[in-house]
């Protein structure tokens, strides 16, 4: 007999709209005191159809609260040295608090030298190095968006993590690694007991039916099954795949890496797909540019 713990929705949406007008009435008071908006910028290689929706959207949650955005738009073509100049020139402006540079970029260049040219103080996405240290070494820094959205959802829905047993499963530089170390880092959200499990794992939903919390960013759809979690678990999931879907308009959905329907009939928490972490990380980028700006303004 399953004990019904009533799922709840984390979500997202609802969320990532009261962190855009706390960050409206920042600037609105910033104006008022005669002093510029923040700026953001973003930097698109290509025309990758899933980076222009990401980039269009970044610039839409600047209007929506009062920041400045620019776009540097470069052909797939591009070199490494002009990329790297384009990021030097962002670098220099004065004026310019944050910005980011999509990825993923083309194959001729290396992704690693792009992130390490963006100067650590503009570097918005918590992607450079000197950023990723801090981070794990507990200095104030640039969060990386999403594992920052994932937190700032887990302390708002006042989630408790306090020796908890949190699962994280994949291991990227994005989500994956940031998530174990912030999890486990001592705070709130924080202090859990944290196991980082990925595609090497053996018997990974051993691990799962232990959490309490489980954070999947994998990107294979429906991959976290009913019976690979315990009762009660609360579930947050990175996860976002296009699949083919006739049914609709566009002629695909997003999916998750949770398999929902039946997850959050034992789940205490789960956040949906789209509408769960994904507004989330919008709104993280958005904090970060603010934070850029209150440094760079000192």
């Amino acid at each position: 007999m399953h004990k019904n713990f009533g799922m709840q929705l984390l979500d997202g949406i609802k969320l990532a709209r009261e962190i855009k007008q706390e960050i409206k009435e920042s600037v609105e008071n910033l104006i008022k005191e005669g002093k510029r908006p923040p700026h953001l910028a973003a930097v698109l290689v290509g025309n990758d159809g899933a980076s222009q929706t990401y980039v269009s959207n970044k610039i839409k949650d600047c209007e929506q609260v009062g920041f400045k955005s620019s776009l540097v738009k470069l052909p797939n073509t591009v070199s490494q040295t002009e990329l790297i100049e384009a990021i030097q020139k962002l670098n220099q402006q004065e004026d310019l608090d944050g910005f980011i540079v999509q990825l993923p970029l083309p194959q001729q260049i290396d992704q690693e030298e792009i992130i390490e040219a963006i100067d650590p103080k503009k570097d918005v996405d918590g992607f450079h190095p000197e950023n990723f240290g801090k981070m794990a070494l507990d200095m104030s820094t640039f969060l990386p968006a999403t594992p920052f959205g994932i937190l700032e959802m887990l302390e708002r829905y006042d989630i408790s993590t306090r020796g908890k047993h949190a699962v994280v499963i994949g291991r990227s530089r994005i989500v994956g690694r940031p998530m174990s170390i912030l999890m486990g880092r001592k705070d709130f959200p924080g202090n859990s007991t944290v196991t980082l499990t990925h595609s090497n794992t053996e018997n990974l939903s051993y691990y799962t039916q232990h959490a309490d919390i489980v954070i999947t960013a994998l990107g294979v759809p429906g991959f976290l099954k009913a019976e690979m979690i315990k009762e009660g678990a609360v579930v947050i999931d990175v996860g976002i795949t296009r699949v083919d879907d006739a049914t609709t308009e566009r002629g695909f959905k997003l999916v998750g890496d949770v398999d929902f329907e039946n997850v959050k009939e034992k789940a205490s928490w789960i956040t949906p797909v789209p509408g769960g972490v994904g507004p989330m990380t919008r709104a993280m980028l958005l904090k970060n540019t603010l934070l850029a700006y209150k440094n760079n303004t000192k």
